[in-house]
């Protein structure tokens, strides 16, 4: 799995590239105003189950046109599912989900297909490990602050073997991240407390209340696609101890889950082992989002959790 960021003035792309053979994927989604793109297939009832990319947008709706740049890209290179069945010669379709964050009232750029396309150029080129005020996370804000773009992972040691579960989030909700009474953040109380004063003062910008947290959880572990749909699942508990309120009629909230496990012979893992990836997708998610709050940079008129410290 590779990262690639293209970021504009106020908005921007971040693409997940699963390589050529895809990872094995789910999706949960909890907010009341979701925008996504090619996300019922990642049911676990539902055929495809590897995916090659997913896209991570500013832009709102508008923002789903990068993933179109995505799938040309990928398509070029010859990656993608094979419809004619493996080994044969036909056309192959890039699987390319996507989710996007409001950030319209911020500037007037939109990501593009190009974007998209090279986004995904720079993620097979090379892994880019930012975070803060990058990509998709350009145009992000937090409750009052800038919001942002994060990473985390995390090791899990299992019977069956030693795991990764990390998270990449686009920290954008309509909640808060800082606790009001403390000037702490919810999802790192140990962290140094913002002015309170100061941070009282701050106003949403234009009073928006259509924002969205959006990301993925990232494994090693051989997962089915269910178990995968379990992970999406459990990693919004992340979300929830991080922001306060989650899940709203007008956030988007959306988790994708990615088993980037080379093993494709064997899939699926015990309870127990589950079990312990669950608790880490939801401790690395609430980590990625203090991740990308930490690291936002001020601009766009915003004030950030570093520019609010005493």
């Amino acid at each position: 799995m590779s990262i690639g960021h293209v970021s504009h003035n106020n908005t921007g792309v971040t693409v997940l590239y699963c390589g050529s053979q895809g990872a094995v994927a789910s999706i949960d989604v909890r907010g009341g105003g979701p925008g996504t793109r090619e996300t019922d297939l990642l049911e676990p009832h539902n055929t495809v189950e590897r995916v090659h990319a997913i896209t991570l947008a500013g832009g709102s709706a508008f923002g789903l046109a990068a993933a179109d740049g995505v799938m040309r890209e990928l398509e070029s290179q010859g990656i993608g599912f094979p419809v004619l069945g493996e080994g044969k010669p036909g056309p192959r379709v890039p699987i390319v989900p996507g989710a996007v964050i409001f950030d319209l009232l911020l500037g007037d750029e939109r990501p593009t297909a190009e974007d998209g396309a090279e986004a995904v150029k720079r993620a097979v080129a090379k892994h880019d490990a930012s975070t803060g005020t990058v990509g998709a996370g350009v145009g992000a804000t937090a409750g009052k602050m800038r919001g942002g773009f994060g990473l985390a992972e995390l090791p899990v040691e299992t019977l069956q073997g030693t795991f990764a579960v990390g998270a990449v989030v686009v920290a954008n909700p309509v909640g808060s991240v800082v606790d009001p009474r403390t000037g702490r953040l919810f999802g790192a109380p140990d962290e140094q407390a913002v002015n309170l004063e100061r941070f009282a003062a701050l106003r949403h910008p234009a009073e928006s209340k259509l924002n969205t947290t959006i990301g993925a959880v990232l494994c090693d572990a051989p997962l089915t696609k269910a178990q995968a749909k379990r992970l999406a699942l459990t990693g919004h508990d992340g979300i929830a101890r991080a922001i306060h309120p989650a899940h709203s009629p007008l956030d988007g909230d959306t988790l994708f889950a990615l088993s980037t496990a080379s093993d494709t012979a064997t899939r699926g893992v015990d309870t127990p082992t589950m079990a312990a990836l669950c608790q880490a997708a939801a401790e690395a998610v609430e980590q990625a989002i203090v991740a990308a709050i930490v690291k936002a940079k001020p601009g766009l008129g915003l004030e950030t959790y570093s520019s609010l410290l005493d």
